[in-house]
């Protein structure tokens, strides 16, 4: 055999004297092949260099041992954790998970999740932008869990917005603010809706007002865009869509002279890294997420096991206010 090539099947069989089915069934269901006969084809192979492939041997069974985790932006560090704590979630159960990165399009993931629905056991949606209707379609053919979404009849976990967003209100109302801003996310993000929802509900139970800037991109960047209408507004507190907006945020109101907290008092979102490395350190509602990484993995895992229809009612993991620099008690009446 040239030694350049990759050894297959009919290599190892041909070695051993045996049929190319034997070989498959000495990897793939060892309990059908004499254990003498086996024993004698896995030392040929190794000797071969030869190596079952895995995706190959799942055929007859759907048993790939792969798991499909969908983000919606790698570069932000709000996945940082979560990546972490769903991979270490899969490799405890003995599966491996694949990442994909979807750019903040609908369209992408419907791709992504085209290809990688025929290699996977499960799926789970990180903060998916797809329409309900088709993360529906797509979990009748693969087991899923979505996360920071609620979807009837899907299982799914999400942090408690509201108690943030009403601890972020309790907090900039005891600084004496009065007219609070919130610079929205995407509209197609649930966490969003949720997020402004409690924020009004909020102000009326606070008395105070609220204004919504955007939406903004969830990036540095759409943070720095909406520098210019919170600044020309009367608001001096504003709760941002997540930290990479309120860091953004800023920077852009620093670049035009608006000094935080002393002018705006600015409070963000998950408690990403890097939220406290920031000048001044950012207030945040801070989730826990690597804990909603690992959940979400072994919720989808539970469901893939047993033998019972999974639990579809939301798994509500707690959220707290974080108290940096970027708050303050109000000292002036800012100008429009």
């Amino acid at each position: 055999m040239d030694e350049h090539r990759v050894p297959t099947i009919y290599d190892v069989a041909k070695a051993c004297g045996v049929a190319p089915s034997t070989v498959s069934r000495a990897f793939s269901r060892p309990g059908r092949v004499n254990a003498e006969t086996a024993a004698r084809i896995r030392k040929v192979a190794e000797e071969l260099g030869y190596r079952a492939n895995p995706l190959a041997r799942a055929l007859p069974t759907g048993k790939t041992s792969l798991l499909a985790l969908v983000v919606s932006d790698v570069t932000n560090p709000f996945y940082f954790e979560i990546i972490r704590g769903a991979e270490l979630a899969a490799n405890e159960a003995d599966y491996t998970l694949l990442v994909a990165d979807v750019y903040e399009s609908a369209v992408v993931e419907r791709k992504a999740l085209e290809r990688a629905l025929p290699l996977v056991e499960g799926v789970v949606l990180g903060t998916s932008r797809m329409s309900d209707s088709a993360i529906r379609v797509m979990a009748q053919q693969r087991p899923t869990v979505v996360l920071n979404r609620v979807l009837t009849g899907i299982p799914s976990v999400i942090t408690d917005n509201a108690r943030g967003t009403r601890r972020a209100m309790e907090h900039l109302v005891a600084l004496e603010h009065r007219s609070i801003g919130y610079v929205a996310g995407p509209e197609a993000s649930w966490a969003d809706g949720m997020r402004w929802r409690a924020m009004r509900e909020a102000a009326d139970a606070l008395d105070v007002r609220v204004q919504r800037f955007g939406p903004a991109a969830p990036t540095l960047a759409g943070g720095a865009e909406a520098a210019t209408a919170v600044g020309e507004s009367a608001v001096t507190a504003v709760v941002a869509y997540n930290d990479l907006v309120a860091i953004g945020l800023m920077r852009g109101l620093a670049a035009a002279g608006v000094r935080v907290p002393r002018d705006v008092s600015v409070v963000g979102f998950d408690n990403i890294f890097g939220a406290e490395l920031c000048s001044p350190s950012l207030t945040t509602v801070a989730a826990p997420l690597a804990a909603l990484g690992r959940y979400a993995v072994q919720t989808l895992l539970a469901g893939m096991t047993s033998r019972t229809p999974p639990q579809v009612r939301p798994a509500l993991l707690p959220a707290e206010l974080v108290v940096r620099e970027s708050t303050a008690r109000r000292v002036r009446r800012r100008r429009s």
